[in-house]
């Protein structure tokens, strides 16, 4: 068989290759937030989304619905994919619960720093786009309860000999941390999870 270097195929040949790997409502989704990070929410509509990912706007109305499902959709989409890296860094440490605290905080803080929507989504505001701000409101608190939950799971398999209070009361001590580190950071994502691995071992311990 052979392979076609990248630059002997046609430029339109690899638009077209590239839209037909990448679903269409995935395409949107990534539409939809770089509108908004760079115009605001306030200017994305569905006329404009569909002339960035070049089809029609009754295209963009049957794969997603309305504006509010749009960011329904928009905000699901980030949530799921903070609390994949949370549950990934547990994965990836096993038996080594303060390293995948710290590999998680790392990873969330690092993730916050190029995305807006997740940052909007910890702190709840999103400048004037008072339009996302009642989801926004609504979602934060179903991304902190997600990702303790994630955590608890995580931290049953360990013998802490922690009484179920403490246990639960140190989870949310973490977890909400880090989250105030996505809102307002004060150091680099690698120093700031030292930081808090440090903080997680004394608790925990």
């Amino acid at each position: 068989m052979t392979l076609l270097a990248r630059d002997s195929v046609p430029q339109g040949a690899v638009a077209t290759l590239t839209r037909v790997a990448i679903p269409l409502r995935d395409r949107l989704l990534e539409a939809a937030v770089g509108l908004m990070t760079t115009a605001g929410w306030g200017r994305v509509t569905m006329a404009r989304l569909a002339d960035e990912v070049g089809v029609s706007r009754q295209t963009v109305y049957n794969e997603i619905g309305t504006k509010n499902d749009l960011a329904e959709a928009m905000v699901m989409r980030e949530l799921d994919r903070f609390l994949a890296g949370v549950a990934q860094a547990f994965d990836e440490n096993p038996g080594d619960l303060i390293g995948a605290i710290r590999d998680s905080a790392r990873r969330v803080l690092e993730y916050a720093q190029d995305t807006a929507l997740l940052h909007a989504v910890v702190s709840a505001t999103h400048g004037a786009d008072t339009e996302l701000l009642p989801l926004l409101t609504t979602h934060s608190q179903h991304l902190l309860e997600g990702a303790k939950l994630v955590v608890a799971e995580r931290v049953a398999s360990y013998d802490l000999g922690l009484p179920a209070p403490r246990l639960e009361a140190s989870i949310d001590m973490v977890v909400r941390l880090v989250l105030s580190h996505v809102m307002q950071p004060t150091a680099d994502p690698a120093r700031t999870a030292d930081d808090i691995a440090w903080i997680a071992q004394r608790v925990l311990a």
